[in-house]
């Protein structure tokens, strides 16, 4: 891929030539190597170790170009390094220009959107030559893992070869300059190589494209150009032939994906190579590259190489995997646009005599072969940036709240038009927010990685597809008083396996060390309330090592005593399901993958599930992110897009399998029995009906008997009424309370209590009041003077109704015109006092963008068990806000949390705090949507 003249012989002391002879069996040579490479990306069987031919290519170009300059310098005392530099523009820059400007407007129109702004990036970075630390930092970005690979990732060879003509012409000219002997000048060189040998064995991440571990392969071929050596004999020469041409033969049948690269294993191919160079042409190999048909090949390499990956890559994001006849036919295919740019562009702009008399035109050349890919990429990426919308992954607070059990995912169903969340640009971003305790391949010990205020804790314990529960458990963590410690490593599997990292490119020795300090960490620690396990269970077919491996792992774990869950992994789509889901918008089902594909056999649930490894509890949520027993499993989810990548789910989907993850905990006995339901109601009855009479009645008309205050002292316009046209049972788990408007415009609505009012925190433990409910799906002037409410009063008010603020009074949530939520705490006396009255003391506007229309779960608790106490609010288990009592007189404190309360339901119109946020009712409001329950329950902890 480089210039077609190099020095045969060079004996020192010996008068230099002006040019080098022309080697025509090294342009045979390039031929050997293009075909390598083509077979391996066209996956032929057999040739699986064709990646070597690039190894070819570097040996010769170091050859190459060694030679060319070393000549002119011994020519003429001086290298011209910008007549150098315009050869390589005039040769190589165009043709590689003309195939990223294609590639560029092709990706635009075959790709998915969101892999079109990363190939777009890739444009960028292949015309600037820097290809290869991109794809470096993809390739050991283990969170960057799992995407479609680049139509471009061929030109990490081509930014190798361009950075070495950067450094090494350099050199050269400066070893001229300073009459380095041809000695010191190999000296150096040898010295350069196996520094760069020695790096490559040691930096296994990047090392296959990074330059500093590839420059010993071009050393090899500098080193033949430097060497001061006479004719050899024949029989050295057929040898270093024959030997030469087997060994890369060799790597290309013996090397495959499982060879440990470059390394020790790349000397075969490049001193194959060395010797094929050393031994010159007149021997057997020489002259058989020599002949007509190789050099024709050869003379085509670099635009061949550069044409055929695009080509196949294109193909299959537009029909999918393609067979290997398939692939070859293409590669072929790609001759004919090769051979275009051949004749009509690279061989017209070399020989060019305007452009190559001055060195500035064929650099301008080269400029502008570099400028035009780049801007056409930044129009394209930037256009495509915009169209995929907003980046920042969704807010977990404004997911809908998910179903604890049951065979959907969400606690009520979405609109119909609802949009996915996240969309694929964020999906690709959605990670677990848990920074960097999610620990690198290189790591091999975790930080002291420990999240919530409990003083006992779960340890969430695996590789990332335990990462990816991160967000659930430490959820679920806060709703049982817990604390979260994450030991968590990139890529390691937990049960005792040996395993390559494709990150490092070599055996995961890391891992192994990582386990056993993770393992030695919980041991040497305070027992744990639980150890939650769970990874990716792909690391090996073989069930019985894997079985062996799992047993080594949990053994000392089982040996703790503490409760050991292991949770199943998830499905693994084996695609880019955010770059397809961007590419399928309105038919997201087309991002469906098979089931049989993404659902294994799991050996460790088997036998857990039949006894053989006591104290270890399993548990799954695939019979809903994969539902029904149909061919595919889902992508997206009742609007959800589930997964970030191939195998990982997005963070917002395993926040909104938290409640899910929660009861099925809670089933498998892990949370024991310290709470205790005091109230449950489930709201399960025949459409129309009422609600269950022994746990609610009725608030009517206006106000409390004797009207002690009118309006229910809040200036509401409607008349509660105990009508199923008001308060009703939905038929499908949930009440409804409805706003209804007559023909001379008098609102009625619906105002039930529980009929308990002794719920009460008992000294030293928690109360817990929460539902799950749905504000009504209105908005706009439409909402105006709506009202809808969930809240608790201090029970005394029962005895006449009088008394507050002093009573107490807990706003669980209430929100007005369809505007953000509330939570508010009353106590006291009125005006001011020491909640602030009648403001009361609360958590102010709190933005929830689909609470008007979506589920949510909406809780209040009273936790008297530390000093100072605490009333805190959650929404779907995330605490927003709270008051202790350190902020409140003590004894308003006392009389306001220290009692007992009963509950209220209902939905006012109109009333003194939508007048305060300008949201009176209007002819314009619409009656008829209600505010809809589906669970109410009150708990304690003792």
């Amino acid at each position: 891929m480089s210039t077609s003249t190099a020095p045969l012989t060079v004996v020192l002391g010996q008068p230099p030539v002006e040019r080098p002879r022309f080697r025509p069996d090294i342009e045979g040579l390039r031929a050997v190597a293009v075909l390598a490479v083509l077979a391996f990306h066209a996956a032929v069987p057999g040739l699986a170790g064709g990646f070597v031919g690039v190894d070819v290519f570097f040996v010769v170009s170091g050859y190459l170009i060694t030679g060319l300059l070393r000549s002119e310098s011994l020519a003429t005392g001086k290298v011209r390094l910008a007549e150098f530099y315009s050869r390589r523009a005039r040769r190589l820059l165009p043709s590689a220009a003309v195939v990223l400007a294609v590639v560029a407007v092709l990706g635009a129109l075959l790709t998915a959107p969101l892999r079109r702004a990363d190939l777009e990036r890739d444009v960028l970075a292949s015309a600037l030559s820097v290809a290869n630390w991109r794809f470096i930092a993809e390739q050991t970005d283990y969170l960057a893992a799992g995407r479609d690979p680049s139509a471009l990732l061929h030109f990490w060879s081509l930014a190798v070869e361009e950075q070495f003509y950067l450094l090494w012409a350099p050199l050269l000219a400066l070893a001229a300059r300073w009459a380095w002997k041809r000695r010191t000048l190999l000296g150096l060189t040898v010295l350069l190589g196996a520094g760069s040998f020695w790096l490559s064995l040691h930096w296994s991440a990047g090392a296959y494209l990074s330059t500093p571990t590839r420059a010993w392969q071009f050393a090899a071929g500098a080193v033949i150009a430097l060497l001061p050596v006479r004719r050899l004999p024949r029989v050295a020469r057929e040898l270093l032939g024959l030997g030469g041409l087997a060994a890369v033969l060799a790597a290309v049948l013996v090397f495959d994906a499982r060879t440990p690269y470059p390394g020790h294993a790349a000397l075969v191919p490049t001193l194959g190579t060395a010797a094929i160079i050393l031994a010159g042409e007149q021997h057997l190999v020489g002259r058989a590259l020599a002949l007509g048909a190789p050099r024709a090949i050869g003379r085509l390499s670099y635009n061949l190489y550069l044409w055929h990956w695009p080509v196949l890559v294109l193909a299959e994001a537009q029909w999918g995997a393609l067979h290997w006849g398939v692939k070859a036919a293409l590669t072929a295919a790609a001759a004919l646009p090769a051979l275009a740019a051949l004749h009509w562009l690279e061989q017209p702009l070399r020989r060019s005599r305007v452009l190559g008399e001055i060195p500035r035109r064929g650099l301008s050349l080269g400029l502008t072969a570099v400028v035009m890919p780049v801007v056409l990429a930044l129009v394209v990426g930037s256009g495509t940036i915009r169209m995929l919308g907003p980046a920042t992954p969704p807010d977990p607070a404004g997911l809908p709240p998910g179903a604890r059990d049951g065979r959907s995912l969400l606690a009520a169903a979405p609109p119909a038009n609802a949009p996915t969340v996240p969309n694929p640009v964020q999906a690709r971003q959605d990670f677990p927010p848990d920074g960097a305790c999610e620990v690198d391949p290189a790591d091999t010990t975790s930080p002291p990685c420990r999240f919530g205020a409990g003083d006992d804790r779960i340890v969430l314990l695996g590789d990332s597809h335990a990462g990816q529960w991160f967000s659930a458990v430490l959820g679920i963590a806060a709703q049982h008083r817990l604390s979260v410690e994450e030991l968590v490593k990139q890529g390691c599997p937990l049960p005792e396996l040996t395993v390559v990292n494709p990150q490092l490119g070599r055996t995961y020795h890391e891992c192994d060390t990582w386990r056993a300090n993770a393992l030695a960490r919980l041991k040497a620690g305070p027992k744990p309330k639980l150890i939650l396990v769970s990874a990716l269970n792909r690391y090996t077919s073989d069930r019985a090592a894997l079985l062996h491996g799992w047993e080594q792992t949990l053994a000392p774990l089982r040996e703790s005593g503490v409760p050991i869950v292991y949770l199943q992994d998830t499905p693994i789509p084996g695609r880019d399901v955010p770059a397809c889901v961007s590419g399928h918008p309105d038919t997201t089902s087309a991002c469906d993958f098979p089931r049989s594909e993404a659902l294994w056999a799991d050996p460790l649930a088997e036998e857990i599930t039949a006894g053989r490894f006591p104290g270890v509890r399993t548990i799954g949520v695939n019979q809903v992110l994969c539902p029904g027993d149909g061919r595919t499993c889902p992508a997206v989810l009742e609007h959800v897009l589930l997964y970030r990548d191939d195998s990982h789910l997005t963070n917002a989907a395993a926040v909104v399998l938290t409640a899910r993850l929660d009861q099925l905990l809670v089933e498998a006995g892990v949370f024991g029995s310290g709470w205790t339901t005091l109230l449950h109601d489930g709201f399960d009855g025949p459409a129309g009906s009422r609600p269950d009479p022994a746990n609610w009645q009725y608030d009517l008309g206006t106000c409390y008997p004797g009207c002690p205050a009118a309006q229910w002292g809040t200036g509401e316009i409607e008349t509660m009424t105990d009508s199923t046209a008001n308060v009703r049972l939905d038929g499908r788990g949930s009440l409804e309370i409805v706003p209804t408007r007559d023909a001379a415009g008098r609102w009625s609505s619906g105002r039930i209590e529980s009929r308990r009012a002794d719920f009460s925190a008992p000294a030293g433990g928690v109360l817990r009041v929460e539902a799950e409910l749905a504000l009504p799906a209105v908005n706009g002037p439409a909402a105006a003077g709506y009202w809808p409410a969930f809240w608790a009063l201090g029970g005394k008010l029962r005895d006449g109704y009088t008394g507050w603020p002093g009573v107490g009074e807990l706003d669980v949530l209430e929100s007005v015109g369809g505007r953000g939520v509330f939570g508010t705490m009353h106590c006291g006396s009125t005006p001011g006092g020491p909640c602030k009255e009648p403001s009361g003391l609360g958590s102010g506007e709190q933005s929830c963008p689909d609470c008007w229309g979506a589920f949510h779960t909406w809780t209040v608790e009273v936790d008297r068990t530390a000093a100072p106490e605490r009333v805190r609010w959650l929404r779907d288990g995330r605490e927003y806000f709270a008051v202790t009592s350190d902020q409140v007189d003590p004894a308003a404190w006392d009389q306001a949390v220290h009692h007992g309360i009963f509950l209220v339901l209902n939905l006012a119109i109109g009333g003194n705090l939508p007048a305060a946020y300008g949201s009176s009712p209007t002819p314009a409001t619409e009656p008829g949507h209600p505010m809809k329950i589906s669970s109410v329950t009150v708990s304690t902890r003792s």
